[in-house]
């Protein structure tokens, strides 16, 4: 089986609405949203700084993003439990993908697996701006990239 950073974009979200999928209901994918947030690496303190904070999220979300040659990692934090485990999926999803990738991929997962209908319109929002966040770190990153090989 490839490991989570060697598939494409299509193979990650397909993993991901499998996972969810053998979950029997939305307490049980919770508690995995949970245990997703518990297993990330913690954030470094000097990352968790304002300009880090994702904005339009209700807990303090900290995104901090690096250039691994051409490819954007993505590393995060945050104080609530399930908002965590969100942050988690994204930067599992979008990590190490190249800024072109993450500008053109929407994680069409989010709606396949019926997390919006689950999510209090807070958290929905939350997780809207995560992606949100996200791919502007992407247009930047690509922006940079295409600076150096001009």
């Amino acid at each position: 089986m490839k490991k989570f950073n060697e598939m494409t974009m299509q193979e990650k979200q397909d993993r991901i609405i499998r996972e969810f999928e053998l979950l029997s209901d939305w307490p049980e994918r919770y508690k995995y949203i949970i245990k997703l947030g518990q297993n990330l690496k913690p954030l470094e303190e000097k990352y968790k700084v304002d300009e880090n904070l994702v904005r339009g999220c209700q807990s303090q979300v900290w995104l901090h993003t690096e250039l691994d040659e051409d490819r954007v990692i993505f590393k995060a934090d945050s104080d609530a439990a399930i908002t965590k485990g969100l942050v988690a999926l994204m930067t599992r999803f979008y990590s190490g993908e190249t800024p072109d990738t993450i500008l053109s991929v929407n994680p069409d997962f989010i709606k396949k697996i019926g997390m919006q209908e689950h999510l209090s319109p807070t958290r929905s929002n939350g997780l809207a701006s995560m992606v949100k966040q996200m791919k502007i770190y992407a247009m930047a990153y690509k922006a940079k990239l295409g600076t150096q090989h001009a």
